[in-house]
């Protein structure tokens, strides 16, 4: 089972230009990080793990109606419950996945108020048996 931990957005990580500065407090939430996700790997559970550049660096694509397509480039006016970052895991249980986001160092640094939210990843066992669910097993294989 895969999970991905997400690490909610807080507007100071948008207005960083670097993901890391001097601040003692930082510094020490980055080793923090490191400490958790050298954990991880040592566990063998650890996929992946990123942080994301600022909102001001991306854009986002706007369907519209039929094939229109709009670029909106960031920073944008609706910035609530951005990702910041994440980490994705493969743990044998929802309960290993809880103990583990139980583990996530505070992305903020300690005693700040933050959030993390866990989501499983479908697995291709997941969808119905068919034709466009063997071409996406496929592509693994290419």
């Amino acid at each position: 089972m895969r999970f991905m931990i997400l690490v909610r957005s807080v507007p100071a990580f948008d207005a960083e230009t670097q993901p890391v500065s001097g601040d003692p407090a930082q510094a020490a939430m980055y080793a923090a990080m490191a400490a958790y996700h050298e954990e991880l790997a040592r566990a063998g559970v650890l996929l992946d793990a990123a942080g994301l550049k600022p909102q001001s660096a991306g854009w986002r694509i706007r369907y519209g109606e039929g094939d229109r397509r709009t670029v909106v480039d960031g920073p944008f006016a609706e910035a609530k419950e951005l990702i910041a970052g994440y980490t994705l895991i493969q743990v044998r249980s929802r309960e290993e996945a809880l103990e583990w986001a139980r583990r996530y160092p505070n992305p903020v640094g300690a005693g700040q108020p933050a959030e993390i939210e866990v989501r499983q990843l479908y697995e291709m066992d997941d969808f119905p048996p068919g034709d466009t669910t063997e071409r996406f097993k496929n592509i693994g294989t290419l």
